[in-house]
């Protein structure tokens, strides 16, 4: 006979809509004991013709190629070829945040399908700018994008006043197609590094608490921060000045950033193409970041969340895991 003074048992929340497969993995890069066949296999895997790292590398040669100044003319700074990277990056920026934000929310072409979180994008909260997140948002991404052009700019006139090195692929094919393979990885540890930072007190308080007002991301989320996060963002440009490279490499490592962001934060795993194909454009792994906060601090490419105790996999246990040490954390404060 059944006990009626039993309470059922609540069945849990759903949290996500959609997740790819579960729990995720991080690259094997880091793996002790080393796992060189397995560091390969990811690698290839990474540079999917449809995915957004090899998408990345053929917008920065088209844009290296057929819209960008000669460098000859940065040699001092002037108004005109300096207008012509902002109007570039400007197209870009609206295109790639602006298109899939119409695609993906306002016109919803594939519904929900694929898309992380079911909420969606606040309007009348007083912690948005015109306390409408998406306005809000764009606004803080076209400040970022100043940041983007400065830092660009800074290097197209290193560059033709002989501050940075440069290289071609005819010069040094080894080391141009090496940095092409590193650039990702070095985006995905610097962003870590000063992630971690800005997780830290007084940078959190009046910096970073800016970002993280987006609890659930879409595409004009990924660069609405505070200015002082957008200029510290780009600032990995400068490794140039020791490194040797070409404007190229430069532009794949800025797109990273500048492109990499809204990408990266559309809410949605894929942006489908037909019945089956589809470009990969979300990041569980940083969704998982906006969502919990104290976890999955850097990238798939980095190995400190899972050696600090931050990863979050995504998988139920996981959960429990991030909220354990978050309740340690209030109750020893």
């Amino acid at each position: 006979m059944t006990d009626q003074s039993e309470t059922p048992a609540r069945t849990p929340r759903r949290i996500w809509n959609f997740t790819p497969s579960l729990p995720i993995q991080v690259a094997p890069y880091w793996d002790w004991p080393l796992k060189p066949l397995a560091s390969i296999l990811y690698l290839l895997r990474s540079w999917n013709p449809v995915g957004m790292r090899c998408l990345f590398l053929i917008g920065a040669i088209i844009t290296w190629m057929f819209f960008t100044p000669e460098l000859s003319r940065a040699e001092t700074i002037a108004f005109d070829w300096v207008s012509e990277v902002w109007i570039r990056n400007f197209i870009i920026l609206f295109s790639v945040a602006g298109g899939l934000h119409l695609l993906l929310w306002t016109f919803g072409v594939q519904g929900d399908e694929m898309r992380y979180d079911m909420r969606p994008m606040m309007k009348g909260a007083k912690v948005f700018t015109f306390k409408n997140q998406v306005w809000d948002n764009m606004l803080w991404s076209f400040v970022a994008m100043q940041f983007w052009t400065f830092w660009e700019c800074f290097m197209w006139y290193a560059y033709a006043n002989g501050w940075a090195t440069m290289i071609t692929f005819e010069s040094n094919p080894i080391w141009f197609v090496a940095l092409i393979i590193i650039i990702p990885i070095w985006a995905g540890l610097y962003f870590y590094m000063h992630h971690r930072i800005l997780h830290i007190g007084f940078m959190y308080r009046h910096v970073h608490s800016w970002h993280h007002r987006n609890i659930n991301t879409g595409p004009w989320s990924g660069l609405a921060m505070h200015p002082v996060e957008s200029f510290i963002l780009m600032t990995d440009t400068l490794m140039f000045l020791l490194v040797p490279g070409h404007p190229i490499h430069v532009i794949f490592l800025l797109f990273h950033h500048g492109v990499g962001a809204p990408t990266s934060h559309t809410g949605f795993e894929k942006l489908k193409i037909g019945k089956v194909g589809g470009v990969e454009v979300g990041d569980f792994f940083h969704q998982l970041h906006h969502r919990f906060f104290d976890c999955n601090y850097g990238t798939y490419e980095t190995p400190w969340d899972t050696w600090l105790g931050t990863f979050h996999d995504g998988s139920t246990e996981g959960n429990e895991i991030v909220k354990e040490r978050r309740r340690k954390i209030w109750s020893s404060k």
